[in-house]
């Protein structure tokens, strides 16, 4: 085996970096350090493994599997900082510990090991999301801040008060929860206080996953509350009330704002967290999921110079995304665009992009009213939520301003309806309504381990049943994809969500709308001009193998 620095790194990778960054190198945190110098090196992950092994003679193991008998030997503290995990080999030499690392361990690492290994352990490689998700899973997330014995470890500076020590571990479990939803892609956290545990859960593609902590959890559960509240500027002595808050948070390149909203159950408070990446990349209408005469469906109404175009579903189906990708495509140097939002959830390059704040007056509708004297040739609402919203939005329209926004309907003909529902006149909706979007999102198939299965005509009816449609629809269908999963998508089967869009112009109903007629006629009428409900919009993303049946049943029912 070949010699490595203090920091792990082999002398014959070291020749090939500048002093700057090698000490770059030093100062970078272990568990970043071999993006690093994957980076520096210009490799890719699979080649800087392989010149590492062949440089230092240690193996590569693709897929470790945990060593049950080795967690008991390596504390949660040492394989957390060190991105060190103990694996079992079949066949292996009994009482032996094998450790494994993305990396070569450096000299504190192999020091670290040696306080609490008999013998001299087996050093093994492998690929770092691997390393990171058995520590993970099995020790739990923030594991190593929360370790009891960390207080043995031989590092510098360690705190001997027990108090100022806990409030440090505390700080620490909090920030690897969140950096480690953030690299999980979800998009809200929630702390649940449960009878004898806290159970934190990330919602990630629509679902809600339990993540694997700590067993000794429990014990801190008042102190992580406070520690959130406390980033929330939040009252942490006030107990008995709902509070909101919102807390700025950094991790790495990506600066998050993060709405806060506590409410008190039995047992504690209960917090929940939406996570907005303030430089999230917005996305285009290929990337949303619509197809080309969707696209073209779209584009057609973009171009008006004036009218309201409304995009409707469920909280979390994407609206929002949805309205951003429109104005992406018609962004300009010529044109004007305002946005009202609450909250913002992406910047759009040249966009004047307003935040309301009813605690202080400044709501959709106040905001809208001065926006209007703004000379702007695009606005945006972020949601109509009431009369008045919706009737300066629709005399907006009507005097020359393209409007977008967003209401809350299971389908789009049930927008029309839900206006004059609020009070607004018909002909006035009739008149000012373009085109109306219903969409859901579901989870797209993991590309690396979906598999395709041949038609089984009693298993597929039942679920086209659900969704309202017949055996008409399996023609020419001769086989479906399924998931299966993978580590890639956390064994779910799925990674990322494709929409599923409803577009209804309501322009040709001008006169039903105007002598109120009922949502199921108007949608019927709908159908007939044209109209690809919700479910047979969906069954086209099944077909292209994006999704499948099962998620298709999950997101819908049989009257969308």
């Amino acid at each position: 085996m070949l010699t490595v620095d203090r920091h792990g790194l082999p002398s014959a990778l070291a020749e090939r970096l500048t002093d700057e960054v090698r000490a770059s190198f030093a100062e970078t945190p272990r568990e970043a350090r071999f993006k690093f110098l994957a980076q520096a090196l210009s490799l890719d992950e699979a080649a800087l493994l392989a010149e590492l092994s062949r440089l230092t003679g240690l193996e590569v193991l693709e897929e470790p599997a945990i060593d049950p008998e080795g967690m008991k030997i390596l504390p949660a503290r040492i394989a957390s900082e060190a991105q060190v995990v103990p694996t079992l080999l079949p066949g292996g030499e009994a009482g032996r510990l094998r450790l494994v690392t993305a990396l070569p361990p450096d000299t504190d690492t192999s020091d670290w090991v040696a306080t609490f290994a008999a013998r001299r352990p087996q050093w093994y490689l492998a690929p770092p999301e691997r390393v990171s998700a058995l520590i993970n899973e099995n020790y739990g997330v923030g594991s190593g801040s929360l370790d009891d014995e960390g207080d043995d470890l031989p590092a510098a500076d360690v705190a001997t008060d027990v108090e100022a020590d806990q409030d440090a571990a505390v700080v620490r479990f909090v920030t690897e929860v969140l950096s480690q939803a953030v690299a999980e892609g979800a998009t809200d956290v929630h702390f649940e206080p449960q009878e004898n545990n806290l159970r934190i859960r990330y919602r990630v593609d629509g679902i809600l996953i339990a993540i694997p902590l700590p067993d000794n959890l429990a014990r801190f559960q008042d102190a992580i509350i406070s520690r959130l509240k406390i980033m929330a500027r939040l009252n942490i002595s006030e107990r008995r009330l709902p509070q909101d808050g919102r807390i700025n948070f950094r991790d790495g390149k990506n600066v998050l704002d993060i709405r806060v909203s506590t409410i008190p159950t039995i047992y504690a408070e209960s917090v929940s967290l939406r996570l907005l990446n303030q430089r999230k990349e917005a996305y285009n209408m290929d990337r949303i999921g619509m197809n080309a005469d969707e696209q073209a469906a779209v584009r057609k109404v973009l171009d008006y110079p004036h009218g309201i175009i409304l995009v409707t579903g469920p909280t979390g189906s994407g609206k929002s995304t949805t309205l951003n990708a429109f104005l992406q495509a018609i962004n300009s140097p010529d044109i004007r665009i305002v946005t009202i939002e609450d909250p913002i959830e992406y910047e759009v390059p040249g966009a004047n992009q307003v935040q309301t704040r009813a605690e202080i007056g400044l709501t959709f509708a106040s905001s809208l009213r001065s926006t209007l004297r703004q000379d702007p040739d695009v606005i945006m609402v972020g949601e109509i939520r009431d009369l008045e919203t919706a009737e300066i939005s629709i005399r907006a329209s009507l005097t020359g301003h393209l409007v977008f926004s967003t209401l809350h309907t299971n389908d789009a003909p049930g927008a029309i309806t839900r206006l004059i529902d609020m009070g607004v006149e018909p002909f006035l909706v009739g008149s000012a309504v373009e085109l109306v979007i219903a969409q859901r999102l579901v989870r797209r198939l993991c590309p690396d381990c979906a598999r395709t299965v041949p038609v089984v005509r009693q298993k597929v009816m039942p679920a086209l049943e659900a969704l309202g449609m017949d055996e008409s629809f399996l023609k020419d269908v001769t086989s479906l994809k399924e998931a299966a999963g993978c580590r890639k998508c956390r064994g779910t089967g799925y990674r990322g969500r494709v929409g599923v869009f409803e577009i209804f112009h309501p322009k040709p109903l001008h006169d039903l709308i105007v002598g109120r007629v009922s949502n199921r006629e108007l949608t019927e009428k709908a159908i007939e001009q044209g109209m690809r409900p919700l479910a047979k919009a969906g069954w086209l993303k099944v077909a292209a193998g994006l999704t499948t049946l099962d998620e298709l049943v999950r997101n819908l029912s049989s009257n969308e």
